[in-house]
C-alpha cells in the first residue's frame, strides 16, 4: 500500500505533526516499509495457535487495592483552563 502526499500530509495535520514537503518521499519510504510489515503479520497463519498472555507461566503478586494518594482532583480543577461540570474542557483535536 503506497499513500499519496496528499493523505501523507492529511495524516500529519490529524496528528499535529509538521512535515517540510522535502520530507515527503523519506515519510512515504518509511511508510510504505511499514505496510509491508503489517501486510506479512496479516498473512501468518494463526488458526488453531492458542494468544499468549504471558511469556511465563508465572502468577503475578498483586498488591492490597487500598488508597495511596490523596485525592487533588479540586486542587487540579481550580487551575485547569477549562472546567465544566466536574469535567475538563479541551479543545478539538479530531475534525
Amino acid at each position: 500500500m503506497s499513500l499519496t502526499d496528499q493523505e501523507i500530509k492529511h495524516l500529519a495535520k490529524l496528528a499535529r505533526i509538521h512535515i517540510e514537503d522535502t520530507e515527503l518521499t523519506l515519510l512515504r519510504d518509511q511508510l510504505a516499509k511499514v505496510f509491508q510489515l503489517i501486510d506479512t503479520l496479516q498473512a501468518v497463519d494463526t488458526a488453531g495457535i492458542e494468544p499468549l498472555s504471558h511469556s511465563l507461566a508465572l502468577s503475578q503478586p498483586l498488591r492490597e487495592d487500598r488508597v495511596t494518594e490523596p485525592n487533588l482532583r479540586d486542587m487540579y480543577q481550580a487551575v485547569a483552563p477549562e472546567v465544566e461540570k466536574g469535567l475538563y474542557i479541551v479543545p478539538k483535536v479530531i475534525e
